[in-house]
């Protein structure tokens, strides 16, 4: 581990605190600390911040100038990221497009596509979703059975349009999104990890409807999308055709990467206020509660040290996590949820009270919404076989003979 930074990477570092603490007053200060998973308050407001961002410059970081980004090493961009998350800055409402689908755009688009969607999706004139789990593909995307068929119509190209049909689940904000990146199979021929495209379709129209799923938390992120003859121009695949899966595992690095840096912040946040009421109510002299304090704290240390020899592999490699990171996601939503279920421990019996109209409190919101940690970005058992596979070298598990046939 070598956090060693230049003059201009403080000199970055310090520009960016100096913004936010100017940026994070009168009509924005409601903002700090809202957002994120389950959390779904102010977003006008969070999409008011996104074109704040932009106007300030930091929309963008190392993006390629001719689309509105800004020049920025891997070290600053990492910097950036960890100073918003320290200053309490909202989630971001653009975060799909702008930590997922812009990089792969970037890495994987058309020079047609880099230009129409970029500049809007760094503006926050448009906010994406992302179209990859189904019901009967979740950790296993290769299962997916979305179907796209090239049909001919009045596409931008002169040359048709996907009609796409299917149902996804578990996409974030759809109810909110103008654009969906789907994963679709579009040679059904081919075997599971082949024949797949990674599609872009505008969220308003006719053949899409999506219907919220309402989390034992009483928000509504989540939702249900179903496609019945959705169309998209046939100029709108992102990469080549068929080789989706390529495209759709570097969506996935992006999000294992530089993004999950800034939970770090959150837990030693979320950690102070358990130790701070702890205190108040005079919790520490009971042994138990104590102990189970001092193991948080424990691990909270350690998964501090492990994020920093992530970030010293990220400047090293480029920005790009591998499959390091999902050392982090083993070790996270574990003690995330023991921290939750500490908390309520901590409230005793008003545990069990819940405000008007089923309003949470931040430590019953954490115990709940802690729940799925284990499962999204990857289940836990997918990232013992990364860890085991790419770190270890162990040889895969064995496969169905079916599915070895068809493989």
């Amino acid at each position: 581990m070598d956090l060693r930074f230049s003059e201009a990477d403080l000199a970055f570092a310090a520009e960016v605190r100096a913004w936010l603490a100017e940026h994070l007053t009168g009509r924005f200060a409601e903002l700090v600390g809202r957002g994120g998973s389950g959390n779904e308050e102010l977003y006008e407001l969070r999409l008011e911040w996104e074109r704040e961002l932009h106007a300030g410059g930091w929309t963008g970081l190392g993006w390629p100038a001719e689309y509105g980004g800004r020049p920025a090493s891997v070290t600053q961009r990492v910097l950036f990221e960890y100073e918003y998350a320290k200053a309490g800055a909202p989630y971001r409402a653009g975060f799909q497009g702008t930590n997922l689908l812009g990089p792969t755009l970037i890495a994987h688009g058309t020079p047609e596509q880099k230009r129409r969607f970029l500049p809007r999706i760094l503006s926050g004139e448009e906010v994406w979703c992302q179209g990859f789990s189904e019901p009967g593909a979740g950790s296993d995307l290769a299962s997916v059975r979305t179907r796209a068929v090239l049909a001919q119509g009045k596409g931008e190209a002169g040359g048709g349009e996907w009609v796409v049909d299917g149902q996804k689940i578990w996409t974030s904000h759809a109810h909110q999104a103008d654009w969906i990146y789907v994963l679709a199979r579009t040679d059904p021929a081919a075997s599971p990890h082949r024949g797949l495209s990674v599609l872009l379709l505008p969220m308003r129209q006719g053949g899409i409807v999506v219907r919220p799923i309402r989390s034992m938390a009483g928000t509504s992120e989540f939702n249900e999308v179903f496609l019945s003859g959705a169309r998209t121009d046939r100029s709108l695949v992102v990469g080549e055709l068929n080789q989706g899966w390529k495209v759709a595992m570097s969506t996935l690095e992006h999000e294992r990467g530089i993004a999950m840096l800034g939970y770090q912040n959150q837990f030693e946040s979320e950690f102070a206020s358990a130790l701070r009421a702890a205190r108040q109510q005079g919790s520490l002299a009971d042994d138990g509660l104590r102990h189970r304090l001092v193991d948080s704290f424990v691990g909270l240390n350690v998964m501090r040290y492990m994020t920093l020899r992530t970030l010293t592999g990220l400047l090293r490699q480029g920005g790009e996590g591998g499959a390091e990171t999902s050392l982090l996601k083993l070790v996270w939503p574990p003690w995330h949820q023991e921290l939750g279920e500490l908390e309520m421990d901590l409230l005793g019996a008003s545990a069990q009270i819940v405000g008007d109209d089923f309003e949470l409190n931040p430590f019953q919101r954490t115990y709940l919404l802690s729940r799925a940690e284990t499962i999204y970005g990857g289940t836990r058992q997918i990232h013992l076989n990364i860890v085991a596979e790419r770190l270890l070298g162990l040889p895969r598990d064995p496969r169905p003979q079916g599915l070895q046939a068809r493989g």
